[in-house]
């Protein structure tokens, strides 16, 4: 099978249990994902079967939505509510100053990746040394906020919707979040609701479509490798063009050719590739051949 499978990922689980489970229901080892969730979150998970593993890298590329909950007055060495908490303070701010600090993380701003993540620091995932016991100093990234509103506010929780480029740490975010309001805070829960185009809405929990493939009904919920990239331009090829493309060679095609990547399929409808235009030449040049001759 060849396309995108949207799962609903429970809590407690990594996302590498979610790709190996999907395997064992599946009955295949070319499957992969669209970027990792910590086990602590929840939501959306775009797995991706057979050749689309080979598009993945769009995907990691694209926005991301999230609705996370953070809770003020602890911070712990993770930024989140599976570490150790390393401070307690009291809490004497509301949905006012909240809002009002949410303004300096909207837009580009540099971000510290947690100490316990997956980054690599010398070679070594950070979370591995940390765990050691080692000191390990994260460089600051550049990354993108679009959307941080606070929908609600109980207690000592406020719940934040947010829309992000790839490579945003809600973890930081809540951490970093505070910091600035003096009390400190973590996140005590996160849910990824949309990747690029693909909503949580269209997804399903691992038991239904354990449920569904075991049956032998489960490819009803595979989409079409075209479909998380729906935007891109698309030419159709016949003939001696599909077999040029195939053998990495550029086609012309009628109409205008914009400067940008697009979806190469052949006369039944199947990608067969990616390719980038080149409006100087006339030409569609192939960039990832998905389905040889």
């Amino acid at each position: 099978m060849n396309g995108w499978l949207l799962v609903d990922k429970p809590g407690g689980v990594t996302s590498h249990d979610v790709v190996q489970s999907a395997r064992g229901w599946l009955r295949q080892r070319r499957v992969g994902h669209t970027g990792t969730l910590d086990p602590l979150a929840t939501g959306l998970m775009v797995l991706c079967l057979g050749y689309a593993t080979r598009l993945s890298e769009y995907l990691l590329e694209q926005t991301k939505e999230y609705c996370a909950v953070i809770r003020f007055g602890q911070t712990t060495d993770s930024y989140d509510a599976d570490g150790e908490v390393t401070s307690t303070n009291p809490v004497n701010i509301g949905l006012a100053e909240v809002t009002n600090a949410l303004h300096q993380f909207r837009g580009e701003i540099n971000q510290i990746p947690p100490v316990f993540s997956a980054k690599k620091h010398s070679g070594k995932r950070s979370y591995k040394l940390a765990r050691e016991g080692k000191t390990v100093r994260m460089r600051a990234r550049r990354v993108r906020i679009d959307k941080l509103h606070a929908i609600d506010f109980e207690n000592v929780d406020v719940t934040l919707e947010l829309s992000c480029s790839a490579g945003t740490y809600v973890r930081s975010l809540a951490h970093d979040l505070g910091q600035v309001l003096g009390c400190g805070a973590h996140l005590v829960s996160l849910r990824r609701t949309a990747v690029g185009k693909f909503s949580i809405q269209q997804a399903h929990t691992t038991k239904e479509l354990e449920s569904e493939f075991v049956s032998g009904l489960g490819k009803r919920h595979v989409l079409p490798p075209g479909e998380a990239l729906s935007d891109w331009p698309e030419i159709m090829l016949r003939g001696e063009c599909v077999r040029k493309l195939q053998h990495g060679n550029p086609v012309k095609v009628g109409g205008s050719i914009p400067h940008r990547l697009g979806l190469a399929y052949d006369s039944r409808g199947k990608l067969i590739a990616v390719v980038e235009g080149h409006p100087k030449e006339g030409h569609w040049q192939p960039r990832k051949v998905l389905i040889q001759q």
